[in-house]
Formats: structure tokens, sequence, C-alpha cells
């Protein structure tokens, strides 16, 4: 009688199994450009990123780096012979229903190669051309159009599957992908507007054309923006009556929502989400439109890129440049704490002229005033930095900002904190603060405005990720 084949022989890891790549086409046949693994495919394959039923299994995501049309191949040594219920995975099936891959990537590789030969190199991206910069390599230009747009919507149906895959809880925006069509059905398509990131480079065959790759993309939204009545309201006019015909909602007042934001992991690290973002961003600002410009649930990679960016924005509104924590002001045991900030009547009308949300101002406001405090009480991240001795001003200051957190952090968590005693209260706060300290003071060294010495061990301290992982408090910090 044979013997049981061990199952564990027959499970791979879904993330190293995937593999992910961009090519190009050229005279002699699809030049490989770059090839990269996925972070998380747990959307397709459940919760252990785990596919049974295979040996040497490849699952191979090519995309054509210009217009993103992808394909997709298999391939495995060997596959296990079916016993009873235990069979094989299905995954071209999976990768069908869950990846939400159009149809056309599941066509011939023959038919993806050749149609990719004809593609020729006039083609250019979809929508309009939105912004030109020189990056670290070549010349980056930044397209933009809306959902309404047929083909914008098609390629937004080819790339979203790119959001699952590297953002954590990343989900898919528009229709399902079932298919390649441009035809656009979304009632809302016209307020979901794509801002699609491109390296331009010479054409390798002919110089006087371009090339276009693909470098990542963000999504953005508008919602109405509920602006409440003068008071006393205006009295009613008794001949008003509803607009006529279709209501243009691009002229109305929104909040604007960024809701996906991807750098192909090739393209990290050099500065060009900065870029993008900062596009976006003063973009939005300048948009009569938009009365708030918010960002729906950021993961901590893109809230570093985040905060760094508004920080940089903020130093140049005068306004905010010149808030600084008031050393006049007196904080008692007891009773209400008084306005901590000079000038901070004004804070909501600077916040407003920015257009960033009330939480965000917050936060970037306390690491702008911790970036002015006294070297001997500024929060550092090496604990063993030279500082100098306290004096009882610098001692003011320090508890002054430590209130202006405390104050948000309270704030933010209120329902949470009522339900614990006083004292295990404080001990939470003084914990998060602890992490915030941590926190800003990194942003901070990286953002050039702290001392040589700070981003040095900035470096150390990124050395010992465990370490800063660990040091970090559970309670919501904003």
């Amino acid at each position: 009688m044979a013997a049981l084949p061990d199952l564990e022989d027959w499970i791979v890891d879904s993330n190293a199994a995937f593999n992910i790549s961009l090519v190009s086409p050229t005279p002699s046949g699809l030049q490989l450009i770059s090839t990269f693994n996925p972070s998380f495919t747990y959307p397709i394959f459940g919760e252990d990123e785990k596919i049974f039923g295979y040996k040497d299994l490849k699952i191979n995501l090519r995309y054509r780096a210009n217009d993103m049309r992808p394909h997709v191949q298999t391939s495995h040594s060997s596959k296990f012979t079916p016993i009873g219920e235990t069979e094989p995975m299905d995954v071209l099936g999976m990768l069908k229903e869950d990846a939400q891959l159009p149809d056309i990537a599941f066509g011939k590789a023959a038919d993806f190669e050749s149609n990719s030969q004809k593609l020729g190199d006039n083609w250019t991206p979809p929508g309009t051309l939105h912004a030109t910069f020189e990056g670290p390599d070549d010349t980056y230009e930044i397209w933009t159009g809306t959902l309404a747009d047929p083909a914008i919507k098609q390629l937004n149906n080819r790339i979203q599957l790119l959001i699952p895959l590297f953002i954590e809880g990343g989900s898919y925006i528009g229709q399902t992908p079932d298919s390649d069509s441009t035809e656009t059905e979304m009632p809302d398509a016209d307020r979901w507007t794509l801002f699609l990131l491109y390296r331009k480079q010479p054409s390798s065959t002919d110089p006087e054309k371009s090339s276009y790759v693909f470098v990542g993309y963000s999504t953005v939204y508008r919602f109405f923006y509920f602006q409440p009545p003068p008071t006393p309201p205006a009295s009613p006019n008794h001949n008003w009556e509803l607009p006529q015909g279709d209501l243009d909602l691009a002229q109305l007042p929104c909040r604007t929502r960024l809701s996906q934001f991807l750098i192909l992991p090739p393209f990290q690290g050099s500065g060009l989400g900065s870029r993008l973002y900062k596009s976006i961003f003063e973009h939005y600002h300048k948009h009569s439109q938009t009365h708030e410009f918010t960002i729906e649930n950021p993961n901590e990679a893109f809230d570093e890129l985040r905060d760094t960016c508004d920080l940089k924005f903020l130093r140049t509104v005068p306004e905010f440049a010149a808030l600084r924590l008031n050393p006049a002001v007196k904080v008692g045991k007891k009773g209400l704490i008084p306005q901590l900030i000079k000038g901070g009547e004004n804070l909501e009308a600077v916040r407003a002229k920015t257009k960033i949300a009330p939480r965000q101002f917050a936060r970037v406001l306390e690491m702008h005033v911790m970036s002015q405090l006294p070297d001997s009480v500024r929060p550092r991240i090496d604990p063993d930095e030279k500082v100098p001795s306290k004096t009882a001003a610098d001692r003011h200051l320090e508890r002054l900002w430590q209130l202006l957190v405390k104050q948000r952090l309270y704030r933010h968590n209120r329902d949470l904190l009522a339900q614990i005693e006083p004292s295990e209260r404080i001990e939470k706060l003084d914990a998060t603060l602890l992490g915030v300290e941590l926190e800003y003071a990194r942003l901070l060294a990286a953002h050039g405005s702290v001392s040589a010495s700070a981003a040095k061990a900035k470096r150390k301290l990124d050395d010992d990720a465990e370490s800063t992982s660990s040091k970090r408090t559970r309670m919501d910090d904003e």
C-alpha cells in the first residue's frame, strides 16, 4: 500500500510565488524593466497566504509598463493528485474571482506579446498632463482624469489589484473589473479623480520619441461640504425655486479625500511619493471649491510622508510659521487650561486657510512648536545625547508643550479614557505622549529641523526597528 503524501510538501508561500513585472515592448521583443513581489496576498489566497497543491508554483503577472495591460501565467513542476475532498487550490479561478483582473489578463501569451509590439512609441497616458518635474534619473509626468473618462476607467480596472497587494486593508474602487471594457456606469464617476505618475524617457528606437513607464498613482474623491448657514439665517426668499436641469457638482463646495496612494516598489525611496503628494495637495489647496483636504485611513508609512510634506508646506505660511508656545501662560493644578499658543485665537482661521483637516493640523502644529523647544527639554531619539542643563523657564515650556499634546490625545480618546480610573488615565496619556515624542523626533530629524547629532541618532534608531516599534503605544494618538 502506497504511503500517503506529506501535505506540507505541497504548500507554498503565496507572496513568494506571486511575481509582478513591468515589461516594455522593443523591436526585438518584450524587455524586462523590473520585477517584484507583493506585500500581501491574503485578499486572494486567504489569511495564511498559503497555496496548497503545487510544487515550485510560480504566478507571473506581467504589466505592459505604459498602458498597464496585464497578462498572468502560472507554472509548476508538480500538481497534487486529489484524494477525496483534498484537492489543489484553483489558482487561476481565484485570480479571476478575487484578484478582479480584467478578462484580457487571461488571454494567450502570444497575443499579449504581439499586441505589445504593435503599440509603438506614439502612446501617451490617458487624461491631461497635470505636472512635470525632473527626478533623480529621468523626467516624470503626472497625468490626471476622472473615472468618467473611459480611458481612465480602463486603466483603473487594470491597476487596482495593486492596491490590496501593497496596502494592507486596501480595497477596490469603481466597478468590478470583470472585463477590459471602457464603458462607464458609475453614477459618481466624475467625483473620482486619478493622478497617474509616469517616468518619461527617450525611446530606445527613436530619440525624437518618448516612452512611458508607470510609476504609481493616487485616487481622490470629492464629498459635498456642508457650510452652516449664517447666524442669524437670512430671511427666506419666497420666490426661490430649485435649479432647473442637471446640477454641476464640480461647482459645489467639497471636502476632498485622498483615498489611495501607491508608488510601485522599484521606484520607492527616491522622493517620488513626496513629489506626487505635494502636487496633489497644492492642486486642491488652490481649488476654490475644496474647503478641506483629508486622507482616508492612512497607514504608518504614508503618515510619515504626509507629516513631513505638511510641515514643510505649513512653514511657508507666515501665520503658521509665527506660531509658538506662549511662555507667559500660567497653568494651575486645577481648572481649565488656557490657550497655550501665542496667537492661538487665530488657529482656526489659519487652519481653514491651509485646508488641512483639524486633527492633522494639530499634529503638525505640535511638531512645529516641539522643534522650537530649548535643547535641554526638546524630545530626542537618542537618549544618550548630551544636552544642556534645564532651567526653570525650559521646564515651563516643556510642560506647556506636553499639555498641548495631552489636550488633543484626551479629546480624541475621551470615550475610552472615561471608562478607566483617573490614575490609569494619566498613566496611559503619559505613555502615549512618550510615543508621540519619539515619532515627532524621528520626523523632525528626517525633515532636517534638528541638529546633525539627532539625525545621526535617527540612523541608529532605524537600524533597530524592533526597538522603535516596541516603544509605541496602542492608544490612538491621532
